[in-house]
């Protein structure tokens, strides 16, 4: 993973930052298609020995014109920034995405940003790329004024993978059903959720149980069920079973996310620990069972199948 530059504002950008080729879009997720979008940016940056930048917007658009409509972000800002660095790119630009953004034209956007403050000498960009108050302006737009502004574009059409075409709206509502498998096609990896271990059954300051409990999470969460994951926590990686939902066993309990880590060694390791938790393979819906006994005994046949699930993965390597 190469080291990029991470602008979180137009201000933050240097004087006389590039000639760029620029990608922009919301990326969430920077699933298949998104990394064919950035990886064309790199590939004629690299060959016209120009900046590659990757544009992006924080919050989502809908979080400002559409609040009932804002969708479960796939993979948060950092999350995105992390992904970036593994595509190539010299430089991110995260711009706020707020009323003044909303409300600016599209020749302005073009004329203000992309040409004299990005210094822009081609994009690339989806077949569905809008930009502009109300999204006014397309890609056919952005073409014409490349034509007064001095750069190309290069347009991206969807990507199939498995027949399925790849939006980041597809991959949220596969991870919605649980399905995190036919997910991972999409996104060209698993899906994963980056957070911090909250006090609870099992978790504390020495972790010496093999159970770790999520912070409270406000991005997209797979359905409610058992899977099969893959937890990375101070520099280690673990092979577990996760259960997100309410634990309907427990009565009171509530929601949580729950990981119960298979190939366990004890680690030191603080409540504020960052963690990567990794979604590979569902095992089941969540059911409430007449006992913790039957639970228990439920959970003993999840952790054989896991542990034959990556008995398989290693064989296949």
């Amino acid at each position: 993973m190469s080291a990029i530059l991470v602008y979180r504002s137009l201000a933050e950008v240097p004087e006389n930052f590039g000639p760029t080729v620029a990608a922009i879009g919301n990326f969430d997720g920077l699933h298949c298609g998104h990394r064919a979008i950035v990886g064309g940016a790199v590939e004629e940056a690299r060959r016209l020995g120009l900046t590659a930048l990757a544009v992006t917007f924080n919050p989502h658009p809908e979080h400002l014109l559409h609040p009932a409509r804002e969708p479960r972000i796939i993979a948060p800002i950092e999350d995105r920034i992390r992904l970036f660095a593994t595509t190539g790119v010299d430089a991110v630009l995260v711009v706020p995405f707020d009323a003044k953004l909303a409300h600016m034209s599209p020749l302005a956007f073009a004329r203000d940003i992309l040409a004299a403050r990005l210094r822009v000498r081609s994009l690339h960009e989806g077949h569905n790329f809008r930009f502009g108050h109300r999204a006014a302006a397309g890609v056919t737009e952005l073409i014409e004024m490349g034509k007064q502004f001095g750069w190309t574009v290069t347009i991206h059409t969807f990507i199939r993978v498995h027949n399925m075409e790849v939006s980041s709206s597809a991959v949220r509502d596969l991870i919605a059903q649980g399905d995190v498998r036919r997910a991972r096609w999409m996104l060209g990896r698993a899906f994963s959720i980056c957070s911090t271990q909250v006090r609870g059954r099992g978790v504390g300051t020495r972790l010496l149980v093999p159970t770790i409990n999520l912070a409270p999470y406000n991005g997209l969460l797979p359905a409610y069920g058992v899977y099969i994951t893959r937890l990375h926590i101070a520099g280690r990686t673990f092979q577990a079973v996760t259960n997100v939902g309410d634990r309907p066993t427990f009565e009171g309990v509530g929601f949580g996310v729950e990981t119960h880590i298979l190939n366990f060694e004890p680690i030191e390791t603080g409540d504020s620990a960052p963690l990567e938790l990794e979604f590979l393979h569902r095992l089941r819906g969540e059911i409430a069972f007449p006992s913790p006994q039957a639970l228990k005994d439920q959970i003993l046949r999840d952790v054989v199948r896991a542990k034959r699930y990556f008995r398989l993965l290693a064989l296949q390597r």
